[in-house]
C-alpha cells in the first residue's frame, strides 16, 4: 500500500478503489480526476465497430462504467465530486479496497499493448502462471478460444474480468496446496477435449476437465 503526506504532516495510505460512473462517461470521468492530483487507471481495449457505410476503430473501457483511482481518505471528496461520478464501490457501506495485486495484472496485460478484450467472469478452471514472456508472473485463468489460448484476469470486487491471449508454451500449471502433481497447462486442455483422456483423469485432485467447468457463451 502507498503512502501520501497529507497538508497536517500526516502519513495516510493509498489504495485503489473502483468508481462507479455515468454511462459512457468513463474517460471524462478520468481526465477531470487526473487534473485534481488523483492517480486514475482506466484500462481500454481496442475494438472495430461496423455500420452499414463505414467501419471505426474504437477505444473502449474493459470495465464498463467503471474507472480506478489510488486515492486516500481525504481526497475521496475530491472523487466523488466529479461530474459523471456516482460513488466509490461499496462493501458494508464503505468505499471497498480493490487489491493491487489485480489492478497490477491488469495493468500488465494493458501496457504491453497484447490482445486484451472483456471475459466472462470464471470462478474455477485451470490456475496456471506465466513463465516467460510479457506477462511473465502473471496468474489466471486458462481458457481456450478456436485455437488460440487466453489468460483470464479478474477483479473480484467488480465480479468482472479481462482476458489477454498467450503461448500455451509460455505457462505452467500454477503451485496450490491442493495440488499433488503438476502438467503442463497446455497438456491439461488438450485432455480434457479427449473422452479416454477424461476417464484417465477423473480421480486427480485437479478434478473434471476444464470443458465441463467453463460457462457456455
Amino acid at each position: 500500500m502507498e503512502q501520501m503526506q497529507n497538508s497536517a504532516g500526516r502519513v495516510t495510505p493509498l489504495s485503489w478503489f473502483a468508481v462507479y460512473t455515468r454511462y459512457r462517461h468513463e474517460k471524462a470521468v478520468a481526465q477531470v480526476i487526473t487534473g485534481k492530483g488523483v492517480e486514475v487507471f482506466l484500462p481500454l481495449y481496442k475494438a472495430v465497430h461496423r455500420w452499414k457505410d463505414r467501419m471505426k476503430d474504437l477505444s473502449l473501457p474493459l470495465f464498463p462504467n467503471y474507472v480506478f483511482v489510488l486515492a486516500n481518505l481525504n481526497q475521496r471528496v475530491a472523487v466523488l465530486s466529479t461530474p459523471g461520478v456516482y460513488d466509490f464501490v461499496r462493501l458494508s457501506g464503505v468505499p471497498a479496497v480493490i487489491p493491487a495485486a489485480e489492478i497490477d495484472a491488469v495493468r500488465c496485460a494493458v501496457e504491453r499493448g497484447l490482445n486484451v478484450e472483456p471475459h466472462p467472469l470464471l470462478k474455477s478452471g485451470d490456475r496456471v502462471r506465466v513463465k516467460s514472456g510479457p506477462l511473465e508472473g502473471l496468474e489466471g485463468i486458462l481458457v481456450r478460444k478456436k485455437s488460440f489460448y487466453r489468460l483470464v484476469l479478474s477483479v473480484e470486487l467488480l465480479m468482472k474480468s479481462i482476458s489477454v491471449e498467450v503461448e500455451a508454451c509460455d505457462v505452467e500449471r500454477a503451485v496450490t496446496s491442493s495440488a499433488v502433481s503438476a502438467r503442463p497447462a497446455e497438456d491439461s486442455l488438450l485432455n480434457a477435449e479427449r473422452p479416454d483422456a477424461q476417464l484417465n483423469r477423473s480421480n486427480t485432485a485437479f478434478g473434471s476437465p476444464l470443458s465441463n467447468r467453463i460457462p457456455a457463451r
